[in-house]
């Protein structure tokens, strides 16, 4: 059994961007384009298949179910309905394949750590973390393009 669960955005968050075409909370314009890159789709967190699924692209803010200061940013999800990753999947194969961000976040988003790590460190950095004092939830981002990916929250 893996250390944490996995945290991609909300079933209803997609839907309401794909029934809107607007950025939830803001009211941006979301945009509607074929994939021109990898991903991943912070709902299904598979990453799209460039040059054939289309994808919606919107401002998103991770910390809104967490309750705390905004920090948007621009995240993708596909055009079409997906299922949402399931949180005790463990980690997304396809986020594997690249370096990734850790921030490490304690009470109130004050952020007390953040480390790039590989998939060889990956389970045990996040292990690392867990044990450290007050850390409540880690957000995993994309190293090359800083996006957002999703959350990490401790197992049970």
């Amino acid at each position: 059994m893996s250390s944490f669960k996995v945290l991609a955005i909300p079933t209803k968050v997609a839907e309401l961007v794909r029934s809107t075409m607007l950025s939830p909370g803001y009211g941006h314009p979301a945009h509607r384009e074929v994939a021109k890159g990898y991903g991943p789709c912070r709902h299904c967190l598979r990453d799209f298949k460039v040059g054939q699924e289309e994808r919606i692209l919107f401002t998103y803010d991770p910390f809104h179910e967490l309750g705390v200061q905004a920090l948007p940013g621009p995240v993708f999800i596909h055009a079409g309905e997906c299922a949402r990753y399931s949180e005790n999947a463990g980690f997304p194969e396809d986020l594997l394949a690249r370096v990734l961000t850790l921030d490490v976040y304690g009470e109130g988003r004050q952020l007390v750590a953040e480390e790039h790590v590989g998939k060889e460190d990956l389970k045990a950095r996040v292990g690392h973390f867990w044990k450290m004092d007050g850390v409540e939830y880690i957000h995993v981002r994309d190293r090359s393009a800083g996006c957002y990916d999703l959350r990490l929250e401790r197992q049970g």
